[in-house]
């Protein structure tokens, strides 16, 4: 099979007009000769990063393309709709993929209007780097042929000629369509009078002939139409897959040899003219300004001195070791600007009476970050590591997760935005995909099925995350009685199967925000949300892979409560609160909670973790933590949660296999909580050290075997040359592997068993102020009301209805 590149190709990111995922690409490319392939997606670069990954891991080289619509005239206005010509482009190496980004950019930003649209003066400014085809039966130059005016079609090709040189091809397409059948051999006929190399495509919209029912179903997604309408938008047959180069010649029978065989060399010789590099895993921060006479570790330096000693009444040797060791960590691995700029815009936020979290996440093992004020938690006291956090022997950007009050986050994103620029800080597109019940509504709707049945249908896939219509379809269950039995819901299933998980729309991450160090359009093409706020248009996790600074900026509304009831405190008593330092042993506090009394107690109010809490009956700041960690599927079905109540109370025997584990599982009760603990146990017991004990714990936790091999054999060898007997460590280790599975972040348990203590606090000495700030918080839902009216009525308390003459504004 002679080698063929597809270059004119859309996939899942062509939203409900692709149904080509981006593995299939790639895995179809491996199967038919095809050493490169390119995605075009109409309009956007979305898939452009999994691609390129993804790509490159399989040995196929990745082409990052889009079809773009063009327009005559000015992009920016907006009083009539004229026609969009499409246009595909192609980045041959970093400067055409940037020119990429600004034109994708431009076209959404500036020259939105019903499609992303550009004209020729765009086209002219970020030229350089691209190769440009003229497209399909859209495309400005088919157009005018379809038209019947080839002088003009010549004379728009030697635009494209002069300005793209040899990087600009006529594309020859066939899917049986009339239109083709007439243009062909005019676009052949401009090839040759202008000296203009033809390339043949396949406008394809998915991967295999057999899947054009599938494309079928979503634009009818798209349109909001039945399969039965004769009016809808559909394509005129089962062409528009991704051919291999002996399928192009059945398609292509009418043409001679010699043409058709260099137009598919083409496409090859296309793609050894891209190569496009790009940089992932380097960190891209942005210019914190700092002082004169200073760098940025000696400012981060300076800081944290100053701050600890507001910690601390005493730096002890041991504080000022671990100072040193984690500003060292920080500077070798060139982060300390990253804690600069959290540290800014945090003690801007509290400067602003912003209410700010004690930590969320490994940072809260950080005494640099609790110097720094970042986060609330003593990381000493609790026992934190800060390996946990940040890894000197993985080298990734640290994560700082930060809660705000979530009626004052958006000030905070101002701020930050005021700061670096508004061209360099942005949020995260985010992409909703067809899961199995709404795949299979959705086909149902398309099928012209009534809804009465189609929700009966869906409804019998189990309601659980992650289910898929496969999990529905075992033996016995309903659906697979109905799937067996009649041939139109057989029909539904298969039609949903192959839907299922699509990208179907667009939305905005939840917190996630982007500072960047230079304008966002150099570095990922941007557009705008549905709110018209600007976003990224690559999803976080390409976000990240780019380097890209991602600070997760979340709105908690527990915060808020907490602030207007310390306000209310001040205002009502005339005490000044500080929460962040009230003590942590308050026994009204304990006994409150053991009692089940945990209505509006942040974490710990769902009926089944007030069973937990008056089962354990926390007596330490400890035990909050733990129920943090334990209280997740994982845990309680393990039976580790009944084991660890029962040692709490004296009812099961605490035992260590070593004593070298006492200190580390002693306030947990002899029970592997945390993923520290483990980290710490391949410490004390084999001699790693924590930024390898971190390694051993992401590696339990994958439970890859290759790589669980390997550090059994490093963590046994170590324990036996610390003096522990051989059956015992590889029993140890059973037993960390075990538990890792079910272990959690101590770090962010101590952070969030904090807020639940500072609810729990507020709730026990002041009741009346709490339960009004809880209240008003959930204005909104009459459960919510009820249920802390009723409490509010266990607690003594009277609940009036508002009075415009009494209640605040």
């Amino acid at each position: 099979m002679r080698a063929y590149v597809p270059l004119h190709l859309h996939t899942e990111y062509s939203l409900l007009d692709g149904a080509t995922r981006i593995r299939e690409v790639i895995k179809h490319a491996k199967e038919n000769n095809m050493p490169a392939a390119a995605i075009t997606d109409h309009g956007v670069m979305y898939g452009a990063i999994e691609f390129y990954r993804m790509a490159k891991e399989e040995g196929i080289k990745p082409i990052i393309g889009c079809e773009v619509y063009m327009i005559e005239g000015d992009i920016n206005d907006k009083s009539k709709k004229v026609p969009n010509n499409h246009l595909v482009l192609l980045a041959k190496d970093k400067k055409g993929y940037q020119n990429l980004l600004k034109i994708v950019s431009i076209s959404h930003i500036d020259g939105f209007y019903y499609k992303p649209r550009i004209n020729h003066e765009i086209l002219e400014k970020y030229h350089e780097g691209l190769i440009v085809l003229s497209a399909c039966l859209g495309g400005e130059i088919p157009r005018m042929l379809l038209n019947n005016d080839y002088e003009k079609a010549k004379e728009r090709t030697l635009y494209f000629k002069n300005l793209f040189d040899k990087d600009f091809y006529l594309e020859l397409q066939d899917h049986g369509l009339e239109g083709q059948k007439r243009i062909n051999p005019e676009l052949i006929k401009l090839a040759k009078e202008l000296e203009i190399e033809l390339v043949i495509t396949n406008d394809s919209h998915y991967t295999k002939k057999e899947d054009a029912v599938c494309h079928d179903i979503l634009l009818c997604m798209q349109t909001g139409k039945t399969r039965n309408d004769p009016s809808r938008m559909k394509f005129a047959n089962n062409e528009f897959y991704i051919k291999n180069s002996e399928q192009l010649r059945e398609s292509f029978d009418w043409l001679d040899e010699e043409t058709f065989n260099s137009a598919i060399d083409n496409t090859v010789k296309i793609s050894e003219k891209c190569n496009l590099i790009l940089d992932m895993g380097k960190s891209i921060l942005p210019n914190y300004p700092i002082p004169k006479n200073h760098t940025v570790e000696s400012y981060l330096d300076k800081l944290v001195r100053e701050n600890l000693l507001k910690r601390y009444e005493k730096i002890t040797p041991e504080l000022e070791d671990r100072v040193r060791y984690e500003l060292k960590i920080i500077g070798e691995m060139g982060f300390a600007a990253y804690f600069l700029i959290v540290w800014d815009f945090i003690k801007h936020a509290r400067d602003n009476d912003v209410p700010v979290g004690p930590g969320r996440g490994s940072a809260a093992g950080s005494l640099i970050a609790y110097a720094l004020g970042i986060t609330e938690i003593d990381p000493i006291r609790h026992n934190l590591l800060f390996e946990r956090f940040l890894n000197p022997e993985r080298v990734s950007m640290p994560d700082v997760d930060i809660d705000f009050c979530i009626e004052k986050r958006e000030k905070v994103i101002n701020y930050v935005t005021e700061l670096y620029g508004k061209d360099k800080v942005c949020q995260i597109i985010t992409f909703g995909t067809l899961a199995a019940r709404a795949a299979m509504k959705g086909v149902a709707r398309v099928l012209d099925i009534p809804y009465s049945e189609s929700d009966k249908y869906a409804k019998m896939i189990p309601a659980l995350p992650k289910t898929k219509i496969d999990d529905a379809l075992q033996d016995g269950m309903d659906l697979k009685k109905l799937y067996d039995s009649n041939p139109q819901i057989k029909e539904l299933v298969d039609l949903a199967k192959s839907v299922e998980g699509i990208k179907n729309n667009i939305g905005t991450h939840a917190a996630g925000v982007i500072i960047s160090r230079d304008p966002l359009s150099d570095i990922v093409p941007i557009q705008y949300s549905k709110e018209k706020t600007v976003i990224t248009a690559y999803p976080m996790g390409d976000i990240e892979k780019l380097g890209l600074l991602k600070m997760d900026f979340l709105g908690l509304r527990n915060l808020t409560i907490i602030d207007k009831t310390v306000k209310s405190i001040k205002e009502r008593h005339g005490i000044e609160l500080d929460i962040d330092k009230i003590p942590l042993d308050d026994e009204k506090v304990y006994e409150m909670l053991s009692r089940g009394e945990t209505d509006g107690v942040f974490q710990l109010e769902s009926s089944g973790m007030k069973t937990l809490v008056k089962d354990l009956k926390p007596s330490v700041f400890e035990d909050l933590g733990a129920l943090v960690a334990l209280f997740r599927p994982g845990p309680l079905n393990s039976g580790m949660v009944g084991d660890f109540v029962q040692r709490k109370h004296g009812r099961a025997k605490v035992e260590y296999k070593d004593p070298r584990l006492e200190p580390i599982l002693n306030d947990t009760y002899g029970t592997i909580v945390y993923q520290e603990q483990i980290m710490q146990v391949a410490q004390s017991l084999a001699g790693y050290t924590l930024g390898q004990a971190d390694i051993l714990r992401r590696a339990m936790g994958k439970k890859k075997s290759e790589e669980m091999d390997k550090q059994r054999e490093i963590f046994v060898s170590g324990a036996v040359r610390n003096k522990v007997d051989a059956k015992m460590a590889e029993e140890l280790f059973d037993t960390m592997t075990e538990f890792a599975a079910y272990c959690f972040n101590r770090s962010h348990s101590a952070a969030y068993a904090f807020l639940a203590y500072q609810t729990a606090y507020l709730k026990a000495h002041y009741p009346v102020e709490y339960m009004s700030a809880l209240l008003s918080s959930v204005s909104s839902n009459q459960d919510k009301i009820q249920q802390y009216i009723v409490e509010c009525q266990k607690m003594g308390m009277e609940v009036l209805p508002p009075d415009i003459n009494k209640s605040g504004s």
